[in-house]
């Protein structure tokens, strides 16, 4: 098998930009896709150069960042193809890359961090956006954490969450805020009367909307059942429903079913989401699961106040009864009456989205997250650069803290055994699945590790 490589790493003041390569299934437009376009976009050319490689297809905003910045995508040719690592492996080298950063968990997690330590890149890093699923971490991830130098989350108790319940390495847990731009987000009057009436929707109407990606983990049964409610005592209310996804044709079933046709607006995906916040009142976010969701921010930066379940890190973003509420997941009369109480009282509504606002431009700007990306690569370069090198080229994959040097050098080697054996398989067999490459259906594989999860 192919052993590490050491590189003579070459000082910061001493050479050009670092090479960062996101990799990630595909982009889809999503939350945590959103956030990685603006971290790409963002980044300081003079310091960085940003790649992505998506494991499948590139996706719509995989497809945007083709554009701006090489983009490569298809490394996996079917679902039991661990001869990913090798591509993985051969990408990295020849790209010459200085940083992979991994973008949620799964098997984007495990073969983007098993390659770039073959591949002897300098800096390896895992950023995740959820807590539990999609991005629960399964054992085999974990037996990866000796070569990964950070674990980067999206706030302080998400930090506080890969330590205590994910077990990563305090030591290596480092949180970058999520951020949004508070110039391209903000109120907009003309737009907000502009979308009223293509809508159809009267300027005096209270309206409640959300911009989420129409899976399960997002509860939008919950937003539909407490449009519900609010409507019995506020006939002129609206709600809007931006985004797309699997449950999109249960959620219309269900408006149908409560005898909200004429109150509910599926807008699917949209690019216009400054636009779009200013028309609403009120932000409802019903997700049973989030871990810092971008989508308040943007939100709070528009200066719409926000209701949402206590779920994840949004405590820290949403201040209850400053800058909206926070009720418990899956209690519809909590989240109904804290929609009434804003949407009939408009005032209060406009309060609470200043301070939201305000809140969003002191503490989670967009370029709070870019610098702590930048200051996180550039410090763990640095580091490198002052050792012999990266790690060396014999150095074992370990386990827990407890585990024995025996049991580490087990799981090193029975890791790359299973990728050594199932790769001769697999190229064996490569004639037979030529054509087994599998449309992208614009949604990531979130827990399709092949590996042996255990």
């Amino acid at each position: 098998m192919k052993t590490r490589t050491n590189r003579q790493l070459v000082p910061l003041s001493d050479r050009g930009p670092l090479r960062v390569m996101f990799v990630t299934c595909s982009m889809p437009v999503g939350g945590a896709e959103t956030l990685l376009v603006q971290l790409m976009r963002g980044l300081d050319r003079n310091r960085f150069e940003p790649e992505l490689c998506c494991l499948k297809s590139l996706g719509p905003l995989g497809e945007q960042i083709a554009c701006e910045a090489p983009a490569h995508s298809w490394l996996w040719k079917h679902k039991l193809d661990p001869t990913i690592l090798f591509r993985l492996e051969n990408l990295f080298r020849r790209q010459k890359i200085d940083a992979v950063i991994t973008v949620g968990a799964g098997d984007k997690m495990f073969w983007g961090r098993l390659a770039a330590h073959r591949a002897g890149v300098p800096v390896i890093a895992s950023a995740l956006h959820s807590t539990g699923w999609p991005d629960q971490v399964e054992r085999l991830n974990r037996w990866l954490n000796s070569i990964t130098d950070a674990f980067i989350g999206v706030a302080e108790s998400h930090g506080r969450y890969l330590v205590e319940t994910e077990g990563f390495p305090a030591e290596k847990v480092h949180v970058a805020p999520n951020g949004v731009d508070t110039r391209r987000f903000r109120f907009l009057p003309a737009s907000r009367a502009k979308l009223r009436a293509e809508l159809g929707i009267a300027a005096d109407a209270p309206v409640c909307g959300v911009v989420a990606a129409q899976r399960p983990e997002k509860n939008l049964h919950l937003f539909l059942e407490s449009a519900a409610r609010v409507n019995k005592q506020l006939p002129q209310a609206r709600f809007i429903l931006v985004g797309d996804g699997p449950e999109r044709e249960s959620l219309e079933v269900q408006t149908r079913k409560l005898g909200m046709r004429n109150e509910v607006f599926f807008l699917g995906t949209r690019k216009d989401i400054p636009q779009l916040l200013s028309t609403i009142d009120l932000f409802g976010l019903t997700s049973d699961n989030e871990a810092s969701p971008v989508s308040i921010l943007e939100a709070m930066c528009c200066g719409r106040p926000v209701v949402a379940t206590n779920v994840g890190s949004i405590a820290e973003s949403v201040q209850h009864g400053f800058s909206g509420y926070l009720v418990e997941p899956g209690d519809v009369d909590a989240m109904s009456k804290a929609w009434l109480t804003i949407l009939a009282d408009q005032r209060r509504g406009r309060q609470m989205g200043r301070v939201g606002r305000e809140a969003v431009v002191k503490h989670a700007s967009l370029d709070r997250m870019l610098h702590s990306y930048e200051d996180l690569i550039t410090d763990i370069y640095q580091s490198k650069c002052e050792t012999k090198s990266p790690q060396t080229a014999d150095s074992n994959l370990t386990v827990a803290p407890d585990a024995t040097e025996a049991v580490a050098v087990a799981i090193q080697r029975d890791v790359e055994q299973f990728a050594d054996e199932t790769a001769r398989h697999t190229s064996q067999s490569s004639d037979a699945h030529a054509d087994a490459r599998q449309p992208a259906d614009g949604q990531p594989d979130e827990q399709e590790l092949v590996t042996p999860m255990g």
